[in-house]
């Protein structure tokens, strides 16, 4: 990691909801799920925050070699968005503990805040990382 990650990185990132990241598309084979309302699916919106998490912080690693990985995450999902509408994520590096990174992260659409909360990441060794998948594989 960089000396430049520090408490503080802040940053923006938008996307259109597209159908494809609806609830009845979360587990297309759930009946349930396909019986749900067609808004952003929180399921998709977890991976939206942490995909703006990474945004912010790659820049501030040796990437590819140093990469992040979810280990947390507290967030209320407030609204639901319908598809085609824009949200934002916007987070910011709130601590540094080592390799452990946290995270303040809301969202909105166009209209009103849909989530907030905190989201833990942790910097990996890609290659380190694979190796014990592939231990794992093994032994399973």
């Amino acid at each position: 990691m960089k000396e430049t990650l520090k408490p503080g990185i802040r940053y923006e990132h938008r996307f259109m909801v597209h159908p494809s990241k609806t609830v009845p598309a979360l587990y297309p084979e759930s009946e349930e799920f396909v019986a749900m309302p067609e808004v952003f699916a929180t399921g998709f919106l977890v991976g939206f925050l942490e995909w703006a998490c990474i945004k912010a912080i790659n820049p501030h690693l040796d990437w590819p070699q140093e990469q992040t990985v979810g280990t947390h995450i507290n967030i209320s999902h407030e609204a639901a968005t319908p598809p085609g509408l824009k949200v934002a994520a916007i987070v910011e590096l709130i601590e540094v503990e080592g390799k452990k990174l946290t995270f303040s992260v809301e969202a909105h659409d166009s209209v009103e805040l849909i989530a907030k909360g905190i989201h833990e990441r942790f910097i990996i060794n890609r290659e380190k990382f694979d190796a014990k998948l592939g231990t794992k594989r093994g032994n399973a």
